[in-house]
């Protein structure tokens, strides 16, 4: 039986480009991640690493202009936007670049051996090492960032794993084009090209993260298909971790006193942020808790003006058109329900954006008539739903799953400092202060990043940000954004009472590498 092609299809036609691949074998699978296994050496040397991650984000610098045409073809996402895309990913790697010749990631730790101590102690070392070939899983809607060369893969061969990716049938004609260029950086610094593996189809990714020589697993997609994978990984003989990136609903509490300052503002800013990508962006907002009465009423009325005034886009594909276009008709045919800009059908192959209205109570009975609305819908919409007190956002937010982000929209004397109380004070029991912290303390436990008085859209790579959540949003309590994503594929290991000759260079006493680390409890930078 033939393989199965894989064909690059336009998504504001439908038809197909070109055939790019066929889908891989069992086979085929097994000896990319054998060829990815074999070539762990070559990426011990962090040094080897680091000009690995540079010379590949040269590599896509350089053909830029090629893997922006190749990704619009695929996505319909734009040339300005891929351009951004490009950019932030080419400026990750470079990034984990420089954490890779730092080297505190590997969390260096010397205790010296101590017979006064009761019990005494040995002589320990700790470090961190890599855990093998990691199956990274591309996601649709970032066919840089979050496919063949984004986090998951800048993060892994940071810590010194090589990488199978499974291609989103998405964008094939990009990844593949990508893939060639990350292959031909490793050639460059002598790295075996296989240290970069790439395959195509359903099956693959099946066979994928069931393979033996697989250590782990990173994924960004649905619900649906990650829960998959992950009960895949945990049902294998040798379980692997799974970091996987599901859904999340992003919910977003506007204030009275914040409607009241700056309803329109807040308005076009949360139109902004729905529609950016076409609502394609795993942090959209995609529940709004807004104050019923007159500033709510201007908060709707600039959300609908700036929504109606947003052209019909194309989704990634029509599988997501379709799905898109039902998930609104049936939430908006749900009691109670309004449609102020009706989201849907724009189009044969485009969706118009839109937001719905519903009366918060109707969420917060738990009844179970309006749960839909707590489920993330990807494509341009958000829920808008109007609450009359405090004690109502909180009865909703008790019933949201985890998320991404969570978004509080507060007014001026809800902030503190200079406009509230003096930072660092006692906070309030009443209004003001007191509810900021009190909405803030709600909102939490909800998400991985709380963002307060902006929008949640736009993940900054740096090193204080987390990008996961509480499940559904992820499977773990890692990030996949930021330095610390290289901690999801790396193990600590302890040396005890082991001869200086035997230790590995990161641990032994004259510190050849010039590491970080903390001995005897005393941080050396």
């Amino acid at each position: 039986m033939a393989a199965a092609p894989v064909w690059s299809v336009d998504p504001r036609t439908g038809k197909q480009r070109e055939q790019v691949a066929v889908e891989a074998t069992s086979a085929e699978v097994d000896a990319a991640v054998r060829a990815a296994h074999d070539a762990r050496g070559a990426l011990a040397d962090r040094t080897v690493r680091a000009a690995l991650l540079r010379r590949a984000a040269d590599r896509l610098d350089g053909a830029g202009e090629r893997i922006v045409e190749a990704a619009d073809a695929e996505t319909a996402l734009g040339p300005a936007r891929l351009a951004g895309e490009l950019a932030r990913t080419t400026y990750q790697l470079r990034a984990f670049a420089d954490l890779v010749e730092e080297g505190a990631f590997l969390d260096v730790r010397i205790d010296h051996a101590d017979p006064a101590l009761t019990p005494p102690r040995p002589d320990l070392r700790r470090y961190k090492i890599p855990l093998g070939v990691v199956a990274v899983y591309a996601a649709s809607n970032f066919p840089l960032a979050f496919s063949v060369p984004g986090g998951d893969t800048a993060s892994a061969l940071a810590a010194g794993c090589p990488v199978v990716v499974k291609a989103h049938p998405d964008h094939p004609a990009t990844s593949e084009l990508v893939a060639a260029l990350l292959r031909r950086a490793a050639a460059e610094v002598g790295v075996p090209e296989g240290a970069i593996g790439l395959v195509h189809g359903f099956e693959a990714g099946i066979e994928l993260v069931r393979h033996p020589l697989v250590a782990a697993a990173g994924f960004t997609g649905s619900v649906r298909g990650g829960r998959a994978l992950y009960d895949a990984a945990a049902a294998r003989p040798h379980p692997i971790p799974f970091h996987g990136e599901l859904g999340s609903l992003n919910p977003v509490v506007v204030t009275e006193a914040a409607a009241e300052e700056r309803a329109e503002e807040i308005g076009a800013g949360l139109a902004g942020s729905m529609t950016l990508g076409t609502g394609q962006f795993c942090v959209k907002p995609g529940l709004v808790l807004a104050p019923r009465g007159p500033a709510g009423d201007r908060l709707e009325r600039a959300l609908a003006d700036a929504v109606s005034a947003t052209e019909a886009g194309v989704l990634l594909d029509h599988r997501m058109r379709d799905a898109f276009v039902d998930g609104v008709r049936e939430r908006a045919a749900l009691p109670g329900v309004e449609a102020p800009v009706t989201p849907g059908a724009g189009g044969e192959h485009t969706v118009g954006a839109g937001f719905l209205t519903v009366p918060a109570d109707r969420l917060a009975d738990g009844g179970g008539t309006h749960d839909l609305l707590l489920e993330e819908c990807f494509g341009p919409v958000t829920v808008l739903a109007r609450y009359t007190d405090e004690a109502e956002i909180g009865a909703v937010l008790a019933r949201l799953p985890g998320n991404l982000t969570a978004t509080l929209q507060l007014g001026e004397g809800e902030c503190g400092g200079e406009d509230g109380v003096p930072d660092g004070s006692p906070v309030p029991s009443g209004d003001g202060t007191g509810r900021g912290a009190r909405l803030l303390a709600a909102v939490t436990p909800l998400a991985g990043r709380v963002v307060v008085n902006g929008w949640p859209t736009g993940v900054a790579v740096a090193p204080a940000q987390h990008h996961g959540g509480p499940y559904p949003a992820t499977t773990s309590t890692s990030t996949s954004v930021g330095g610390t994503a290289v901690e999801r594929w790396l193990r600590p290991v302890a040396y005890q009472d082991t001869p200086p000759a035997l230790l590995p260079p990161e641990l032994r006493e004259d510190n050849p590498l010039r590491l970080p680390r903390r001995v005897d409890g005393r941080y050396e930078g």
